[in-house]
């Protein structure tokens, strides 16, 4: 039977409305505009990554693991927490940990005004100034969420919008074992690993599963002669790379 004309046209938006909708979410999503997640597969390099912090107490029972194992992660601070907290994140620093703007209080930028995208940028990084001083210029969306004009409005801001490859799933509240294993499901080299410190909905969330979570994990992939890198040091060997690969 030969289908109408109207209803192929028909099917195919909704096919590309559907396309759409799931590149606006999607971490290796490069549709709206190029994001980084990470590194070639197969390299040896892995990096931690935290959203919602600074948190109280598990921002300081994550940064105690991470100082054990000598491993430094970057963390993606939501401006209202910093500016509540701001001793946390000078913490952050100080452990030589990366820190980057999540924006100042969370919202899906999917459905955010131009003018409100960029209050919220401006003001996370005015808190973020104003607790630490000098940092990254990363930004990661929440939710992942982001348009084409989210993406340059950052750039416009001098940030780099930053993804992710993996996720442990954390944010539910699931066991360590649970998580480490989400996360040993997807890990193929060269990850940006996303897990949470801190939780949007309200400051002191329970993120002790997380924080035994990152402790496992950091000794799996360890163990399997795995390096962990901040995302900043990540870009930086990618640079090179592809300065490598042009002269070749």
């Amino acid at each position: 039977m030969e289908l109408p004309g109207s209803f192929i046209f028909g099917a195919g938006l909704a096919a590309a409305a559907i396309a759409a909708g799931y590149q606006c979410m999607a971490p290796r999503g490069q549709w709206y505009g190029r994001t980084f997640t990470g590194l070639q597969p197969q390299s040896k390099q892995l990096a931690l990554t935290y959203d919602d912090g600074p948190n109280d107490p598990h921002t300081f029972r994550l940064l105690e693991v991470l100082a054990r194992h000598n491993v430094k992660a970057t963390f993606f601070l939501i401006g209202r927490f910093v500016k509540q907290r701001p001793d946390i994140a000078r913490e952050l620093i100080s452990a030589g940990h990366i820190v980057g703007n999540h924006t100042f209080s969370h919202p899906n930028l999917i459905f955010a005004t131009a003018e409100q995208t960029r209050t919220q940028l401006t003001a996370c990084e005015q808190a973020l100034s104003d607790a630490v001083g000098e940092h990254s210029r990363l930004f990661r969306p929440p939710f992942g969420g982001r348009r084409p004009s989210t993406l340059r409005i950052a750039r416009a801001l001098g940030l780099e919008p930053v993804m992710w490859s993996v996720t442990g799933w954390d944010w539910k509240g699931k066991p360590a074992e649970f998580v480490e294993r989400k996360v040993a499901q997807q890990v193929r080299g060269g990850d940006v690993i996303l897990l949470h410190d801190g939780s949007h909905a309200a400051f002191g969330a329970d993120r002790s599963q997380s924080v035994i979570a990152t402790d496992r994990l950091i000794a799996r992939y360890r163990a399997e002669g795995y390096e962990f890198l901040t995302v900043t040091e990540m870009m930086e060997k990618r640079t090179v790379s592809s300065r490598l690969s042009a002269l070749s």
